[in-house]
């Protein structure tokens, strides 16, 4: 049997069950606790075999709307299957229409038809959830930081400077509050990492490539789950969006390129990374400059450096050893 679950927003989640590839029926309810256990009351009428053993219970990722229902089931060790929706989109073909109902139907369906390469979901650990709300709010900051002072920048030269200085007088106390709360919230992710002795081995490990500084080595924890979702640096690479794939079909060869299918946030930081390590490892500018000199287009070989990045994070990792930089200068 196949328990399926949307969180449609803060307030609600869809249900739909189906057994032997059937729809058995479908239920609303609130997103809370005494919704969820209504549901469980009204599976066990249409289903009285029902249990948490024999149920699969799938639903979309959809951020913080799923904590009830995730700390719900696994608080009674039920079979949960967190999946991303584009999976399960790109899985149905083509589909017309879309409301909440048929939502939870489809997933229903995907998760009976896949079943056999289920992927259950395991929580991480308190400390990971606690740096990945810690780095979503600095984000938050920075980027309103960003929309404070970016348009005092724009206008420099096109309004008189004593409009200037007015518009910049006014949103002073803002921005030097923004500027103390962003340091607090690094301060907080310094600590929450300095604290955990495994997660400060995995940190200096990472950090001593050319090119890793906090944001990305706290981000690569995160997203990797302590390199326990993701251990293969070429599956990381894909997730970040930095490889590309070719594009060809019978005698059309078109040109390969990244997918937009990526954790752009991640991408973002490894591409500020990438610039970095060429302008402060002579290796990596050596390597920068002789293939742009050889013609290849620049962001292709930035990519490649991203990935020279996140292959040289995970062998350090699996190595449990700092990185070590054995490049000696050519001598003309």
């Amino acid at each position: 049997m196949t328990g399926a679950a949307r969180a449609v927003s803060k307030a609600a989640l869809d249900w739909a069950v189906i057994v032997s590839n059937k729809l058995l029926f479908h239920h609303q309810s609130n997103n809370d606790k005494a919704g969820i256990e209504g549901f469980i009351k009204q599976l066990k009428v249409y289903c009285p075999n029902a249990n948490f053993e024999n149920s699969l219970y799938c639903m979309e990722h959809t951020g913080i709307y799923n904590n009830h229902l995730l700390n719900f089931l696994h608080s009674k060790q039920a079979n949960i299957w967190l999946e991303h929706p584009i999976h399960i989109k790109d899985s149905l073909g083509m589909i017309r229409g879309k409301n909440d109902k048929v939502d939870a139907q489809r997933i229903a369906t995907y998760a009976y038809k896949n079943r056999d390469e289920v992927r259950l979901w395991v929580p991480k650990r308190d400390v990971i959830q606690k740096l990945d709300r810690l780095t979503a709010l600095r984000n938050r900051l920075i980027k309103v930081r960003k929309m404070m002072q970016s348009p005092l920048t724009d206008c420099k030269d096109f309004i008189s400077k004593k409009d200037l200085n007015e518009a910049k007088k006014s949103c002073e106390n803002t921005l030097k509050s923004l500027d103390k709360d962003i340091k607090k919230v690094n301060q907080d992710i310094q600590s929450t990492i300095q604290n955990d002795p495994y997660l400060k081995e995995l940190y200096e490990f990472i950090e001593s490539v050319k090119g890793v500084g906090p944001a990305i080595a706290t981000e690569i924890l995160i997203v990797t789950n302590e390199f326990k979702t993701i251990n293969d640096p070429k599956k990381f690479a894909c997730h970040a969006g930095v490889v590309p794939f070719s594009y060809s079909s019978g005698q059309y060869k078109g040109k390969s390129k990244t997918s937009n299918k990526a954790n752009k946030q991640l991408k973002a930081l490894l591409h500020n990374g990438a610039m970095s390590a060429i302008q402060h490892s002579p290796e990596i500018r050596q390597y920068y400059l002789r293939k742009t000199a050889e013609g290849k287009n620049e962001m292709l070989v930035v990519n490649n450096v991203c990935n020279k990045i996140i292959h040289r994070v995970f062998s350090c990792v699996h190595r449990k050893e700092k990185y070590k930089d054995f490049y000696t200068p050519s001598v003309a």
